[in-house]
């Protein structure tokens, strides 16, 4: 019962192929967490209506719908580490724009293109890493994946006390650590890509109906990130925070994110990960109502929305690494850039879904987005379960993890509440 899951040689292959990708997507993340907290914050202080400022942040989403349409393509022509620097570039260029110009009509512009970067380098990302994993490790592998992302974006929101939002400096700095991403990538000697000739297009209603639970949790889980990152600098903002206090509030949640990831991620390895996604779904929404009772500048808000986060994001995980156990080898690039459109429409809406929620019910309705967004995950969840049920885990007791062990229990309880009839295991069954 291994805590950490022993380094076989294939497992070690697959890190030393990856570490370079690794180190730059932490740079990138670290850019986006100073940009993001930084654009939330100006349009604060230009007091911008909120329908205007969730607009901005729904530009970032606009853009990833056709980032991962572009990368998917491009990846097809050059290969994975030539679009990673050439998006990394496009990243840098449109960061420095953000910062020279006071216009909230080019904050939008250029939070387009970077969502079209990121969507594109997440593309990149996702299928290399899906492209070289084997189901018995792919959620780990992708939980080391959000555990750099998640906590590399949330360490960019804490550097934001250090800038005026007004100035150009934490743009430039931000812009510098983008260019500096592309280093890793291009000398590492031991970078092995997915062959890229073996890709196949698969379409989105062929994805869906080869794994239905898939993309419908992806879908919805970017609704649900979408309206908690996207209202978070303009809650914490509202209540009267300073830029400090902003920056680490947000970064918070992305910080729980960093520390669950691993954990949950790999219990779902062992365990049916749908269950998974449920039990950490309905602890979610519980901390939400833990939340309405709470000041925004208490210290038990940051305990919250730490948990929160730790619950919330394992669930892009959890819903990715579930569409790759079904798809053939030959199509994780494109799976890989479906997902990456499926999340980027739901985190699209999200913010403009909970932008109403504070207009109508003030400081409460931040928490109230969070409730009723990660309760709509839950209800897809315990309706695909209903729909087509699988073992709670396939494994030997003796084989599964540490992690796995813990969930057990509530998983367990979870299964027998939600469990309804019996089907084959292949294919997942849409109906």
């Amino acid at each position: 019962m291994p805590l950490i899951p022993r380094l076989t040689p294939n497992r070690r292959a697959i890190l030393l192929a990856t570490w370079g990708l690794f180190i730059g997507l932490s740079l990138l993340l670290v850019t986006a967490g100073i940009v993001g907290t930084l654009v939330g914050i100006r349009a604060e202080l230009k007091q911008l209506p909120t329908l205007v400022s969730g607009g901005i942040t729904t530009a970032y989403y606009a853009g990833f719908l056709v980032g991962s349409w572009y990368a998917l393509r491009a990846l097809a022509q050059v290969g994975h580490i030539r679009v990673y620097a050439a998006l990394a570039s496009l990243l840098s260029a449109a960061v420095l724009v953000t910062g020279v110009y006071d216009s909230p009509l080019v904050w939008l512009a250029m939070r387009v293109i970077t969502g079209i970067s990121f969507a594109g380098l997440y593309v990149v990302a996702e299928s290399w890493l899906n492209g070289l994993a084997t189901n018995t490790f792919r959620g780990r592998l992708l939980a080391i994946y959000n555990v750099v992302t998640i906590g590399a974006y949330g360490a960019g929101q804490l550097m934001v006390f250090n800038f005026d939002a007004r100035t150009l400096t934490g743009f430039a700095f931000a812009a510098m650590v983008a260019s500096l991403a592309v280093i890793p990538v291009a000398i590492s000697e031991q970078a092995t890509t997915p062959p890229v000739e073996t890709h196949k297009h698969i379409s989105m209603r062929e994805l869906a109906r080869i794994v239905p639970t898939g993309v419908g949790t992806i879908l919805l889980v970017g609704l649900a990130h979408g309206g908690l990152l996207g209202m978070a600098v303009i809650y914490a903002t509202r209540e009267g925070l300073s830029t400090g206090r902003v920056g680490v509030l947000v970064a918070v949640v992305q910080i729980g994110g960093m520390a669950l990831t691993w954990p949950i991620s790999a219990a779902s390895d062992d365990l049916d990960r749908r269950i998974v996604g449920v039990v950490v779904t309905i602890a979610a929404i519980g901390m939400g109502f833990v939340m309405l009772t709470l000041e925004a500048d208490s210290i038990w808000m940051i305990v919250v929305l730490f948990v929160i986060g730790g619950l919330s994001f394992p669930m892009y995980a959890i819903g990715g690494a579930y569409t790759n156990d079904w798809v053939s080898p030959e199509h994780t690039s494109a799976a890989a850039s479906q997902l990456v459109t499926l999340y980027g429409l739901g985190a699209m809406v999200g913010p403009l879904l909970a932008a109403p929620f504070l207009d109508m019910l003030g400081s409460d309705g931040y928490a109230w987005s969070i409730i009723v967004f990660h309760a709509a995950v839950l209800v897809f969840l315990i309706y695909r379960i209903r729909a087509w049920h699988a073992p709670l885990t396939t494994k030997a007791w003796h084989d599964v993890s540490f992690h796995g062990r813990a969930f057990f229990v509530p998983a367990t309880i979870v299964s027998m509440g939600v469990s309804g009839r019996k089907g084959s295991r292949v294919p997942e069954d849409p109906s």
